[in-house]
C-alpha cells in the first residue's frame, strides 16, 4: 500500500464500529430523503458546489447512498477500503472537485445524520462520525494530490465514428487529445459536454491501449440519459470529455492459469480488449460466454467467431441467449449456463454485466468450486 491510499489512523473500537453501524441503519431506514437532504443542505449552505453536479440528481442520489453504505459496513477496516478510497479521490477531480471542498461535504453529511438520527444523535456519535469521515476524507484528498502529480484530471477528446449495430446499440470510436493510460479492461467515466452536460457515466473500452483511439460498446436503455443521447444523437465530432481510468478488471501478465470470461451484453466490451492484449502476447487457453437476450443484440459475432476459428488453439467462445427460441446457439441464463460447462476451479476468471447478472454468475461459480478470490467483476450500472 502507498502512502497515497494509507487511511488515516482511526479508532475502530468494536463499541464505535457498532454505533456507527446502528446509527446509519437507522438513518438509512429514511431512503431517498437521506441524499435528497443531504444534497439541499450542501447547495443550501455551499451554493458554489451546485454547478459540480448534473441538473438531475436522482441518480446521484442513488450513487451517494451506495457510496456510504460501503464505507459504513467497512468503517472498522478501512485498510480494505484503501483501493476504493484512493480510487474515490482520483475519479473526483474530473468534477472540479478540491481539496477545500471536502470540509463542507463533511459539515452537511454529519447535519444529514443528525437530522435523521433524532433523539438519538449525541455528542459522542457527531465525534466518531467525524473521525470516520476525515480518516475518508483524508485519504481521498492524499490520493488525489498524488494522481495531480501523475496525470490529468480528464482527457478531453471526440467520436469520431459511429457504427449503430442496432436501433439501441452503437459502437463509437473515440479519439482523445492525448492517450489515456488504461489498462484493457478497465473502465473509465465519460461526459459528453454538449449532448448531457455534467453527466458522468462508465464505459469500458473495447479495444486495447493503442495511441489516441479506442472503441465505446453503448446500449440505450430505460432511464438511461446519457447512453441513450449517445445511441440516438451523438454525431462524429461529437465532444467527449472522458475521467481517470479504474477498476481492476484486467489481465495480470505474469498469470499463468487459464482464463473463463463471461459477460452480460455491453460487457462484451472490456473482455474484447483483454482478448486482443492476449492476441498480441501470444494467447493464453481462454473460454469466453457471451449471453445476450435475443440473437439480434449478438452485435458483435462476426468479430468473435473469426477470432476465435484464427485463434482455435487457445480460444473458444460461446454466444448464448435467455430469450429467443429461434437461436441456434444455447439458451439460458449465461452465469448459470457457464458455470455448468466445465470445472473452472484452476481458472481465472473475469466477470461483466449488470449487476443482477454479475451477482448470479458469482454465485453459481463459488458454488461449483471456484474460489472467489481468483473471480474478478465489473458491474454496468444504469447509463
Amino acid at each position: 500500500m502507498t502512502d497515497s491510499t494509507r487511511p488515516a489512523p482511526l479508532d475502530a473500537a468494536l463499541d464505535t464500529t457498532a454505533a456507527l453501524k446502528a446509527n446509519f441503519a437507522t438513518v438509512a431506514t429514511h431512503g431517498d430523503d437521506v441524499a435528497a437532504y443531504f444534497y439541499a443542505h450542501l447547495f443550501l449552505t455551499h451554493p458554489e458546489v451546485r454547478e459540480l453536479f448534473p441538473l438531475a440528481m436522482t441518480e446521484q442520489r442513488d450513487r451517494l447512498l451506495g457510496a456510504l453504505i460501503r464505507i459504513v459496513t467497512h468503517v472498522d477496516r478501512l485498510a480494505e477500503l484503501a483501493p476504493y478510497l484512493a480510487e474515490l479521490g482520483r475519479d473526483h477531480r474530473k468534477f472540479g472537485a478540491l481539496a477545500g471542498h471536502y470540509p463542507a461535504v463533511g459539515a452537511s453529511l454529519l447535519a444529514t445524520l443528525e437530522h435523521f438520527s433524532g433523539a438519538r444523535w449525541s455528542a459522542a456519535l457527531a465525534a466518531q462520525w467525524s473521525a470516520a469521515y476525515a480518516a475518508v476524507s483524508e485519504a481521498m484528498i492524499r490520493a488525489a494530490a498524488d494522481a495531480d502529480a501523475r496525470e490529468p484530471a480528464w482527457y478531453d477528446g471526440e467520436i469520431v465514428e459511429i457504427d449503430r449495430r442496432t436501433v439501441d446499440l452503437a459502437v463509437l470510436r473515440v479519439r482523445t487529445e492525448q492517450p489515456v493510460p488504461y489498462r484493457a479492461g478497465q473502465s473509465m467515466a465519460l461526459q459528453a459536454t454538449r449532448l448531457r452536460p455534467r453527466v458522468w457515466r462508465p464505459f469500458t473500452p473495447a479495444t486495447r491501449p493503442s495511441g489516441l483511439e479506442f472503441d465505446l460498446h453503448v446500449r440505450a436503455i430505460d432511464g438511461g440519459t446519457l447512453s441513450t443521447a449517445l445511441v440516438r444523437a451523438a454525431r462524429p465530432g461529437e465532444p467527449v470529455r472522458l475521467g481517470a481510468p479504474y477498476g481492476g478488471l484486467s489481465l495480470d501478465p505474469a498469470a499463468y492459469r487459464p482464463l473463463l470470461m463471461i459477460a452480460g451484453g455491453t460487457g462484451l466490451a472490456p473482455m474484447k480488449a483483454m482478448i486482443e492484449q492476449l492476441i498480441d502476447s501470444g494467447g493464453r487457453p481462454t473460454h469466453l460466454f457471451h449471453g445476450v437476450r435475443t440473437g439480434r443484440e449478438a452485435y458483435d459475432q462476426a468479430w468473435l467467431a473469426a477470432t476465435a476459428a484464427e485463434h482455435h488453439t487457445w480460444l473458444s467462445v460461446c454466444t448464448a441467449t435467455s430469450h429467443d427460441e429461434r437461436w441456434a446457439g444455447p439458451h439460458g441464463r449465461i452465469g448459470e449456463l457457464a458455470a455448468a460447462q466445465a470445472d473452472w476451479a484452476g481458472y481465472d476468471v473475469a466477470v461483466c454485466g449488470s449487476p443482477e447478472m454479475v451477482e448470479a454468475t458469482v454465485k453459481a461459480l463459488v458454488a461449483r468450486g471456484v474460489p472467489d478470490e481468483r473471480i474478478v467483476f465489473e458491474e454496468f450500472g444504469k447509463a
